[in-house]
């Protein structure tokens, strides 16, 4: 016997399925959309044709906090929590509407329209979007973990600390495997041979990399070469090749194969050669890449120091808003999977640029005598400060112009402090509070000068703003 709705939850999917009939809408009916997803805030649309959305009326749906075009795509913001429930009653919706489109090489032709740099940033983090949730989760526990023998919570050897130990590394070490399923997805693909091609990079019979100085190298003859077993657990661009090609081959395969042996044949072929490449070419290839990545990047960081923190605290609001940099994620899991760095140098940086976001919206808080502004203000800020910017970003400080000068001035400045005291972290995904677990496992010096460029990019934020003013009668008029 199914269980009744209890009526909250009832009222809460009748708005859903409201919004989402409202949106499908506005947006143009179901023909006109192209493509559907959403990040952590986000809901990200591309559309065949623009002119036939309504801007101004999603605006006054409950629950959007704004509207706006970035990159070929339109994003609708509804903050966390909410915008992930909104896009599953979208596809719904899109699902129960009996028209269908009429071309279906429209989508293709759609995305196809937009910059091929954007394009990819778009596709990278698509891919890693769905993946952000575990390494957050990974990320904090190894932050619990580094804690407790840091502080010598535990005995060392407990069982405790060794199942911590399990739960903290899985993700890490199986990181090819989720990137492999959620990449077959984005290239439309098999996501499950996907994730079996990123099982073969990270087999047990190859050499975690991580092990290396405490192991002989094993190695293997294949069509008389000789290669060494090396396993990629943790790396990014091996799989993201292999699954590449991967697609590829599957999506040929399925045209020339007949259907009475597409089960048999197309798996079977497709693993191995992709699996073959990749072991043999792909993964040593992404390697070298993912190492040249990653040098460049130290290179810049030893050489530019305090300037590189500044300019990359004080412009990534920018990519932020352009909803592409999830994208890094591909850079940090290189920096921690790079035997020679094996901790993020970039996350200290986004983060003092994401509080600094804050430290302006808190200044418009004090500033405004619009009472609904400051209820905004105050709320996103707060979030901020936990990690999610998006709200006072499009919210607050885009809107009044002057709070997002004054949290860029706040950016700068941290992110150059936490550059000259090489403040870095074990994980990546987290930012502003949250993301001390992942600070403190470093040592106390580490974590200490986290928490003094977190008060000068929030406090320097807040005097800039404060001092620049903002216009009172923009944000009354802006702001719901």
């Amino acid at each position: 016997m199914l269980k009744p709705y209890r009526e909250g939850e009832r009222t809460i999917r009748a708005d859903l399925q409201q919004i989402a009939q409202k949106l499908l809408l506005l947006l143009g009916g179901k023909n006109n959309i192209v493509d559907a997803s959403h990040c952590a805030t986000r809901l990200r649309l591309i559309l065949h044709d623009d002119s036939k959305v309504d801007v101004a009326k999603i605006e006054q749906i409950k629950g959007v906090e704004g509207v706006f075009v970035r990159s070929g795509q339109y994003q609708i913001m509804f903050g966390t929590g909410t915008v992930n429930n909104v896009h599953r009653a979208l596809m719904a919706a899109y699902a129960n509407e009996p028209d269908k489109p009429a071309d279906p090489n429209l989508s293709v032709t759609a995305k196809n329209n937009l910059n091929p740099l954007v394009r990819l940033f778009q596709m990278l983090s698509q891919i890693f979007v769905p993946i952000i949730p575990v390494i957050v989760a990974s990320g904090l526990l190894t932050g619990l973990l580094g804690m407790m023998k840091a502080f010598h919570w535990g005995a060392p050897d407990s069982d405790w600390m060794r199942m911590l130990g399990i739960f903290s590394s899985a993700a890490f070490i199986i990181l090819p495997v989720l990137i492999g399923f959620s990449a077959a997805k984005e290239f439309g693909s098999s996501p499950f041979m996907g994730a079996v091609i990123g099982g073969i990079l990270t087999h047990p019979s190859l050499t975690d990399p991580v092990g290396l100085v405490h192991r002989i190298m094993d190695t293997m003859d294949v069509f008389g070469n000789r290669f060494t077993m090396i396993g990629y657990q943790g790396t990014v661009i091996p799989i993201l090749l292999s699954v590449y090609l991967m697609s590829k081959l599957e999506k040929g395969l399925r045209k020339i194969i007949p259907p009475a042996l597409d089960l048999l044949v197309v798996p079977f072929v497709t693993i191995f050669i992709t699996g073959t490449v990749s072991l043999l070419v792909l993964g040593p290839l992404g390697t070298f890449i993912g190492s040249f990545i990653s040098g460049a990047l130290m290179i810049i960081y030893m050489k530019a120091g305090m300037i590189a923190g500044f300019f990359f605290g004080g412009l990534y609001p920018l990519i932020v808003m352009t909803g592409l940099h999830h994208s890094f994620n591909m850079i940090e899991a290189g920096l921690l999977a790079d035997p020679k760095i094996g901790v993020n140098l970039l996350l200290p940086i986004w983060s003092m640029a994401n509080v600094s976001q804050g430290g302006a919206g808190l200044a418009v808080f004090f500033m405004t005598r619009n009472q609904s502004l400051k209820r905004i203000a105050i709320s996103s800020s707060l979030s901020s400060f936990l990690g999610i910017i998006e709200p006072v970003i499009f919210g607050v400080n885009l809107k009044l112009i002057r709070p997002l000068i004054g949290a860029a001035v706040g950016g700068a400045l941290g992110g150059a402090y936490v550059v000259f005291a090489h403040v870095a972290a074990n994980s990546y995904g987290l930012t502003g509070i949250p993301m001390i677990a992942i600070i403190a496992p470093l040592g106390m010096p580490n974590l200490l000068h986290y928490l003094i460029g977190f008060c000068l990019a929030v406090g320097s934020a807040f005097l800039t703003t404060l001092m620049l003013g903002i216009n009172e009668e923009r944000g009354s008029n802006d702001v719901k």
